[in-house]
């Protein structure tokens, strides 16, 4: 299977201003020079983590979506990332898994952020996706839902009367990606959840988070990372600063791995309640 490139845009955001979030993000996409499969912009990059969502939401068939579809379109690559989404009434923290064959996958966020009263001004999601590209299987998820390992948990396709033969474990997804929003008051707790994400579920692991104080003062180190199912960070992004990197997903090592120590075998089964 080919290898699969990721390239993270950990940024700045211009607070509750869509014009030059996207303008800077266009510029910043553009700068990508070598070929690339997908591209991860933040949680909320067209506004910032805004608990504004009767003055900043849209709809899907809004500038955001629209904007993401043309850089899609143009890079000739996935552009994921969330945005403000007004839906029947509803607000969501919405993930754009954009297509450039003008397809789109969305996500809305499952763990709202209570502490920051995201609870209080949008509707949390309900289901999982995973997206296939190039043979890879990906889910992407959005900041909070990092705190919560059983939804984020991989899991074993043929789990009912597995064959013997550990090259016959099928995954559900093989990278899981975090768009972020999150403080640097608590770095610690994103990059060391992230690093367990990755070993716990025998898979790639991306963390993209924004750099730079926001409208409520809260800064945020970035702390962008790639980790491998080994757990480790093979990326090469700096905290603090505003930086565009690609890195290669390999994936006969992560199968190679997961065929030597094959603990998904030993996994226990769970159901998830809504």
């Amino acid at each position: 299977m080919q290898d699969l490139k990721i390239t993270i845009i950990q940024s700045n955001l211009h607070w509750e201003n869509k014009a030059r979030n996207l303008e800077m993000f266009s510029q910043k996409i553009d700068s990508v020079s070598e070929p690339t499969d997908i591209i991860v912009l933040p949680e909320m990059f067209s506004t910032g983590f805004s608990m504004k969502p009767q003055e900043f939401a849209e709809t899907m068939q809004g500038p955001t979506v629209k904007w993401i579809k043309e850089q899609s379109k143009k890079k000739n690559c996935i552009v994921t990332g969330s945005f403000i989404c007004e839906e029947n009434g509803k607000y969501f923290n919405r993930l754009v898994w954009a297509a450039p064959d003008g397809n789109c996958f969305t996500y809305d966020k499952r763990h709202l952020f209570r502490m920051a009263n995201e609870d209080n001004h949008y509707t949390g999601g309900n289901k999982k996706i995973v997206v296939e590209l190039k043979g890879w299987k990906i889910c992407p998820l959005i900041c909070y839902d990092l705190r919560f390992p059983v939804w984020s948990r991989n899991t074993r396709l043929n789990a009912n009367g597995a064959s013997a033969d550990k090259t016959q474990v099928r995954y559900e997804y093989d990278v899981l990606i975090y768009v972020a929003n999150w403080p640097e008051v608590r770095s610690y707790p994103w990059k060391t959840l992230l690093l367990a994400r990755a070993m716990e579920n025998q898979c790639y692991v991306v963390g993209l988070n924004r750099v730079g104080d926001d409208g409520n003062k809260i800064y945020h180190s970035g702390d962008s990372a790639v980790i491998n199912a080994k757990g480790m960070i093979i990326s090469k992004t700096k905290a603090h600063e505003e930086s565009v990197e690609t890195i290669d997903l390999n994936y006969e090592e992560l199968a190679s791995f997961r065929k030597a120590f094959p603990a998904m075998l030993d996994a226990d089964g769970f159901e998830i309640k809504i």
